[in-house]
């Protein structure tokens, strides 16, 4: 009497599974479906709308508009919480709870009867954690995002989260801008719903997500409250019950292949650093790595062609009106693999065509006069980062690329709030920052805090960037000449935990390096002295500090891989 489809799928076991089925149809009914309803493949919709995000204010309209296509195509639409994430609203920082969000999802969509599942996110952590979930789940999924806010037009400029909040923000330190103009500005930053209006983590995350295949290209980049979104909320629906009768599982998309596709669209988008965490974490729930190694191959070959903010002058809705990423991969197509499908089984070059009929070069630019010749990201290794570390060299200064000098150590937030205004900080403008015990093992759990600011005083005299160091992550709307994810982090006992005020670091993105210039001697006995700080006792932050890994393998809860851990 079971039946392998829809709401017989998953039955709970009384140890009689007719009985199973039978109550389940009785509780559905609870519901107002119709035994014909209830007959049908069920296509699950993971609803991260929240009051806790703002990002993900439009979620049930694009819900809604999920359940048209679901229902048009013959399939019964059945949506279902999950956690939801947003960056301003969690402490410590949302990425503390990217896998918390993953283990959910894959949870819910793995245990309950859904025979394909669209997933609806948008916000920064939201998507990977999604595309994580249904990889190790292995359900047909489709991902929907909620679409990026438009800019505002305002005195003359536009403006839009969350570049422009950082640029008005660091002229308020430096005293640029009074009271008054800070606070009129912050109610004109944000003021659509949706994603940052920037190539920000959420845009990148998007762009990423079409590359694999989990969505159309061209939705990667309409605007949160254009009516086109709402017809691919619609599409998606479609799709997901397309899929029911031809599963397509996750995995079959996160393949070297294509994880490669999407390294090189990060490096020509000049995305944000935190894709490269991301994307990590979405391939090693397949057994893909990311190879840092391999990224600074790619990004020698790679031209960064979209300018958008925060490296360039234009926003998301700019990108999707001058062409989007059919434009874009029309343009380094040489370069992808163009045998990679998507979930119709279309391959990348049907997916790109001709391209788009029209391009707006003002936003994408020819491979002829690129925005830059290389990439956007380097890795750099070295004795500070034995297993590597991310510099966005298109949002830094060129002039700081090669540079040693002596260095400022904050030993974790709470001292980098504490010291870094202090008139008396014995600081210069050419002195390298460097926030520790910050990373993925952390109690910060590897917050955007890589951005340090300019000291107030440096900031004052008119220093707009100095290289900073960290092993925690910044913000994909930020910009500056700023290390990143450095490992082994802090906690771990790498080499930054034994970094100190005085020390000189060597940068130097020519040879890809990043060193501590201190003899073994020294370092050796500041390691004798050495010694963790004390872990978590319970809860989520204890399973964090138990099974997280490093940056590189993307930060990922061990037990989560294919083989649970045994790497």
């Amino acid at each position: 009497m079971t039946d392998a489809k829809g709401l017989g799928r998953n039955a709970a076991n009384y140890g009689d599974r007719d009985f199973a089925l039978y109550l389940r149809r009785s509780f559905a009914k609870s519901m107002g479906y119709s035994r014909e309803a209830l007959a049908r493949p069920v296509v699950g919709i993971a609803d991260t709308g929240s009051e806790l995000n703002n990002c993900h204010r439009t979620a049930p309209e694009l819900i809604e508009a999920v359940k048209r296509g679901v229902l048009m195509a013959g399939g019964l639409p059945l949506s279902f919480p999950t956690i939801s994430l947003c960056e301003p609203f969690l402490s410590p920082c949302s990425m503390h709870y990217r896998n918390l969000m993953a283990l959910d999802t894959e949870a819910m969509i793995a245990a309950q009867p859904m025979d394909a599942v669209v997933l609806v996110g948008g916000c920064d952590k939201t998507v990977p954690a999604q595309l994580m979930a249904a990889a190790s789940a292995g359900i047909p999924a489709v991902q929907l995002v909620v679409g990026p806010m438009s800019a505002n037009r305002f005195q003359g400029e536009r403006l839009a989260a969350c570049t422009d909040c950082r640029r008005y923000w660091a002229r308020y330190r430096a005293g640029d801008v009074s009271q008054e103009r800070i606070e009129e500005v912050e109610g004109s930053l944000a003021t659509t719903a949706g994603t940052c209006g920037v190539m920000g983590t959420a845009s990148t995350m998007a762009c990423i997500a079409a590359t694999l295949g989990f969505m159309p290209l061209e939705a990667a980049s309409i605007p949160a409250t254009h009516a086109d979104r709402l017809r691919a909320a619609e599409a998606a629906g479609a799709q997901a019950v397309r899929l029911i009768h031809k599963p397509v599982p996750p995995a079959a998309l996160i393949t070297p292949e294509s994880v490669e596709n999407a390294l090189r669209v990060l490096l020509a988008l000049g995305g944000s650093t935190n894709a490269l965490v991301h994307l990590a974490a979405i391939a090693g729930r397949c057994g893909v790595a990311v190879d840092y190694h391999r990224l600074n191959e790619l990004s020698e070959t790679t031209p960064v062609l979209v300018d958008l903010k925060p490296t360039g002058e234009g926003y998301m809705e700019d990108f999707h009106a001058a062409g989007g990423m059919r434009a874009l991969l029309h343009e380094i197509r040489d370069l992808l693999h163009l045998g990679c499908t998507d979930l119709d089984g279309r391959t990348l070059a049907e997916r790109i065509g001709d391209g788009p009929s029209f391009v707006d070069r003002a936003y994408i630019k020819p491979r002829a006069a690129p925005v830059s010749p290389v990439g956007g990201l380097v890795a750099l290794f070295g004795s500070l980062a034995p297993e590597g570390a991310i510099l966005k060299r298109s949002a830094a200064t060129p002039a700081l690329f090669e540079h040693e000098a002596r260095c400022l150590v904050f030993d974790g937030l709470e001292d980098l709030a504490n010291r870094i205004d202090d008139e008396a900080l014995d600081v210069t403008p050419s002195d390298i920052l460097i926030l520790k015990g910050a990373g993925p093992l952390s109690a910060a759990g590897m917050p955007e805090a890589g951005y340090l600011p300019i000291p107030k005083k440096l900031a004052r005299q008119g220093v707009k960037d100095m290289v900073r160091m960290s092993d925690c992550r910044m913000s994909g709307t930020a910009f500056g000449t700023v290390v990143l994810h450095i490992a082994p982090e802090a906690v771990a006992g790498g080499p930054l935990a034994l970094v100190e005020t005085g020390d000189r670091v060597r940068l130097s993105v020519a040879e890809r390096r990043l060193d501590l210039l201190v003899d073994e001697a020294t370092l050796a006995a500041r390691r004798a002295r050495w010694s963790p700080p004390p872990a978590p006792a319970r809860g989520w932050d204890a399973l964090v500090r138990r099974e997280v890994l490093q940056a590189p393998q993307g930060a990922d809860l061990r037990f989560l891989l294919p083989d649970g851990g045994a790497r």
